[in-house]
């Protein structure tokens, strides 16, 4: 059979329909009980050059059949990296959510665009609800969302609506609206999107101005005050700071009420990046780390990350109902007619600045149905109770491994394997260097190996060190000891 045989080319294709579709997802549900079988590899891992040669995928002129398509489908599971593997803990985004997994195949089948309640009337009131939901646990009593392609992008929308506030003429005159060099601001440890907002606005990234961290890697409120008055003086013209709730390295958490007075200080537009953090925000017992979140312009949450939504799932949240229509409306009648038989604030198409939008929310909105906000609160609390149950037993082996944070705020937890050779060796930049040195090699050897990933990177004068992330409720505490005996396996003798 060929793809000939389906619907809708041939409408009688009912039954064939059925049998291929049932393969494909047999094919799928093989994969995911593979994905928990902590006796199978996260990958097998192939350099480009090898994988181009196992794998066939050229286009070919003619049509294939449907039984080498299912071969397709095999062979491009078999070689993927299982990123929901208890043992994967290289990403923000790990795990596999069944019932999220679920929610990702209804929303392929229903394959609807986001733009108009028009063509998904169901979806846009899920999104319409879950967002206000979000929004009342972040602490707005009003305010608009939307969910968008990423947290860069949520990021984005944020610094543009923050323009348009404080200079509502910019979106029909351009930089003649302005009275100067527009500025932002930002941790020095903060996502790389907010120089890329600063970019793609045209401000430069010279104007996305990194301020200071301590030594657990939060913003210093004073530096932050000191650069926006440096800037004045200099004759730029600040609007924006964003502040970090979950760095992508260190998991740290900007003091949040000490940035908020600064804003209002300055009469400032105060954004939270809490893509990596927000999910704190659904624990009465780890809440506190996010104390001011009330008090943002607006807020950025990935539930794909902490909550373990499947990719992608980025949500962006503003107290001010208005600026998002306001700031990105262009009013183009073939799409988003006013006088449709129904209220027309239901749709979202003109609020965004990429027109169509992927249904990004039944896969939240199923997956919170199933756990209810208490759920979500076990789940957040268990990824901390895993996390000092790493964290102790990183310490406990003082020999084999290196704190860089005695302490980590969130899941993030920063290490250095230490081989054999350098145990007894003291404490030095000769030391370090050596370290940095040892743990991308050990890095080779777990991909090669299959059993386990952690990703790794340098930060400030810390060189290469590893990143390990908890962001799975598969992970227990057998994996966690599996980890570490892994590493002393693989790197023993580094």
């Amino acid at each position: 059979m060929i793809y000939k045989d389906l619907l809708p080319m041939n409408m009688d294709g009912n039954a064939p329909t059925k049998e291929f579709l049932r393969r494909v997802a047999d094919v799928c549900i093989e994969y995911v009980q593979h994905t928990f079988d902590r006796n199978s590899k996260i990958l097998d891992f192939h350099q480009p050059e090898q994988l181009k040669d196992v794998l066939d995928l050229e286009i070919p002129h003619k049509p294939l059949n449907l039984d080498q398509l299912l071969v397709d489908c095999k062979d491009a599971l078999k070689y993927q990296v299982k990123t929901g593997h208890p043992r994967f803990m290289n990403q923000l985004s790990c795990g596999l959510e069944v019932v999220s997994l679920a929610g990702e195949w209804l929303t392929a089948a229903a394959n609807t665009n986001m733009f108009t309640y028009e063509i998904a009337p169901v979806f846009i009131l899920m999104e319409n609800v879950t967002m206000a939901h979000m929004r009342k646990i972040i602490g707005y009593k009003y305010g608009d969302s939307i969910l968008a392609p990423g947290g860069s992008i949520s990021n984005l929308y944020a610094a543009l609506a923050a323009r348009h506030k404080m200079f509502p003429q910019y979106k029909e005159r351009g930089l003649f609206a302005l009275p100067g060099e527009l500025c932002l601001f930002t941790s020095m440890h903060s996502h790389y999107s907010m120089k890329g907002a600063a970019a793609a606005m045209g401000l430069g990234t010279n104007n996305c101005i990194e301020v200071p961290v301590d030594a657990r890697g939060r913003m210093i409120p004073a530096e932050l005050d000191r650069l926006i008055q440096e800037s004045k003086a200099k004759g730029k013209v600040p609007f924006f700071v964003c502040a970090t709730a979950g760095t992508t390295v260190f998991g740290a958490f900007d003091p949040l009420n000490e940035v908020a007075d600064i804003c209002q200080k300055h009469k400032l537009w105060f954004h939270v990046d809490a893509a990596w953090g927000g999910g704190v925000l659904l624990s009465k017992n780890l809440r506190h780390k996010m104390a001011g979140v009330e008090r943002s312009d607006s807020v950025t949450w990935n539930p794909h990350k902490l909550m373990g939504v499947l990719l992608q799932c980025s949500t962006i949240h503003f107290k001010e109902d208005g600026l998002l229509i306001s700031c990105n409306q262009m009013c183009a009648d073939y799409l988003f007619q006013q006088d449709k038989p129904y209220d027309v604030n239901y749709d979202t198409g003109d609020k965004v600045i990429q027109c169509g939008r992927h249904n990004d929310i039944f896969k939240l909105w199923l997956l919170w149905r199933s756990k209810g906000d208490e759920g979500f609160e076990k789940h957040m609390d268990y990824l901390w109770e895993m996390t000092e149950y790493l964290v102790q037993k990183l310490k406990s082996q003082s020999d084999k491994f290196e704190m860089v944070l005695e302490e980590p705020e969130c899941t993030n937890v920063s290490f250095w394997y230490i081989p054999h050779r350098l145990r007894t060796m003291k404490q030095g930049p000769e030391r370090h260097k050596l370290l940095g040195e040892v743990q991308p090699l050990l890095k080779g050897r777990m991909m090669t190996a299959g059993t386990l990933m952690i990703g790794y990177q340098p930060e400030d004068e810390y060189p290469n060190f590893f990143r390990n992330i908890i962001s799975s409720q598969a992970v227990n505490k057998d994996d966690i000891d599996f980890m570490i005996e892994e590493l002393d396996r693989l790197g023993y003798d580094l």
